[in-house]
């Protein structure tokens, strides 16, 4: 097995574009909306309607991490350790614009950092789209960048995918009790 060009990199951009959109609606569909993948399949498609899941997303990314290494003779974990160190940027942007639209808000409270969402009601409530940015995408970041800098002679691969996963995990977990539930 090889490590990855700047050439095959160039190309595997688009395996992972393709991956967590495709992942991230079929999940989003099937968690949130089954009875449309079964009576309107081609909904799934329908991305300008909105809706993409983490949990879709993640499945997406790593079949086309799984398949894109296969292809190119490329160690799985060495991969994917590269995706799960930039992907909290993602995620940061992600949740940044979940704020911006007005999605996946927090729940009444009356905390410092509450908010009103006027399009929502005049309640202020917190603003978890940016405890997740803050935590998923830029202290996940950091976690991840200084594991890769102190461990980088010995480094172990696939340990930066595993730290993305457990720290994600817990993030996404406790923040989850701040959030407004999904109807």
């Amino acid at each position: 097995y090889n490590y990855i060009s700047d050439l095959q990199i160039d190309k595997f951009f688009i395996w992972a574009v393709i991956g967590i959109i495709l992942g991230g609606r079929i999940g989003y569909v099937l968690f949130y909306q089954p009875n449309l993948f079964f009576y309107k399949p081609i909904y799934i498609l329908e991305i300008w309607n909105g809706g993409m899941s983490f949990h879709g997303g993640l499945i997406g990314i790593i079949v086309s991490i799984y398949i894109f290494s296969i292809k190119n003779h490329i160690k799985f974990f060495y991969l994917s350790d590269l995706v799960s160190l930039v992907a909290p940027i993602g995620l940061f942007l992600g949740r940044i614009s979940n704020f911006i639209n007005t999605e996946l808000y927090g729940r009444i409270t009356n905390f410092p950092f509450a908010i009103i969402y006027p399009e929502i009601d005049n309640n202020t409530r917190h603003p978890s789209q940016l405890y997740e940015a803050l935590f998923e995408g830029l202290v996940l970041f950091v976690i991840l960048y200084v594991y890769f800098k102190k461990n980088k002679k010995e480094y172990k691969i696939g340990n930066i995918s595993a730290l993305f996963l457990i720290f994600y995990s817990i993030f996404r977990f406790i923040i989850e009790f701040l959030r407004e539930p999904d109807l």
